[in-house]
């Protein structure tokens, strides 16, 4: 029987990686950045289509000792995304973990459609379809060139519960991430003798600006978590640990697989 040596925070370490995370101007992927900066991460690509989000994560990831790049944009935009990639990799010399965080409706958040999907059409859909999902495809072919170069590479995937349960008023999203889903299960097969390893993270509700309005009532709040096993919200930091987990080496042996991060809201086998 094999056992394993290596020290813990070793495990964990992301020393001598580059990472690139989507969305990381706040919320879950600010988190991330920052767990990544923390955990030794030698730099990390920071992306928000809010150029001033962006670069102030950037200073407080430099803050922790890690080198920053800004890439400010439009997800939805593959020859931008494929140029800034391109650029960054150039720069820092490698890229090693991607993180496609960005979600909910991208720069279209405001005027996202909660209709019923018997009233909407496919331009209210888009606004869900582009970041979601298209964003992630985006990223991870602008990515996966310079990620099976190094021959261990990482992409963690943030998908939500809503793409595994469905969630009534939400259709479309729940469809874009459950899309996600299968395209991580799918390239994972693909990437998985080339050294590239590919997982989800399904996330319940956490507490980020996304969903400020959603908590801002504490009655609501409460009728939310008696779905919940575990009766709080989520915080950044209980996905970015397991994003921090399924890029480093701990994770080694794992790739494929969706994993719940939701206190209970859905139960997997």
């Amino acid at each position: 029987m094999s056992t394993v040596t290596t020290a813990p925070e070793a495990l964990l370490s992301l020393a001598g990686r580059t990472a690139l995370v989507t969305g990381a101007g706040q919320g879950v992927g600010r988190e991330v950045a920052l767990t990544f900066a923390r955990h030794g991460a030698d730099a990390v690509v920071v992306n928000d289509y809010d150029e001033g989000r962006a670069s102030a994560v950037a200073a407080e990831v430099e803050a922790l000792g890690a080198r920053a790049l800004v890439m400010a944009t439009d997800i939805t935009d593959f020859a931008a995304v494929t140029e800034q990639v391109e650029a960054a990799v150039a720069e820092l010399g490698a890229l090693h973990v991607v993180v496609n965080n960005a979600g909910n409706a991208g720069p279209r958040g405001a005027d996202a459609s909660f209709d019923p999907f018997w009233d909407t059409t496919p331009d209210d859909w888009q606004a869900w379809l582009g970041t979601n999902l298209f964003g992630t495809l985006n990223v991870t072919r602008a990515a996966l060139p310079a990620l099976l170069a190094t021959g261990t590479g990482s992409v963690v995937n943030v998908i939500s519960d809503a793409g595994r349960v469905g969630e009534p008023h939400m259709p479309v999203y729940s469809a874009a991430k459950a899309g996600v889903a299968g395209f991580s299960r799918a390239l994972a097969k693909g990437t998985g003798r080339l050294g590239v390893r590919v997982n989800a993270v399904s996330l319940g509700s956490v507490r980020t600006p996304g969903v400020e309005a959603m908590i801002a009532d504490p009655k609501a709040v409460e009728a939310m978590l008696r779905q919940y096993l575990i009766r709080r919200l989520g915080e950044p930091a209980d996905a970015a640990n397991m994003i921090l987990f399924l890029a480093s080496d701990a994770s080694s042996w794992i790739t494929g697989q969706t994993y719940p991060v939701n206190g209970g809201y859905s139960v997997s086998f």
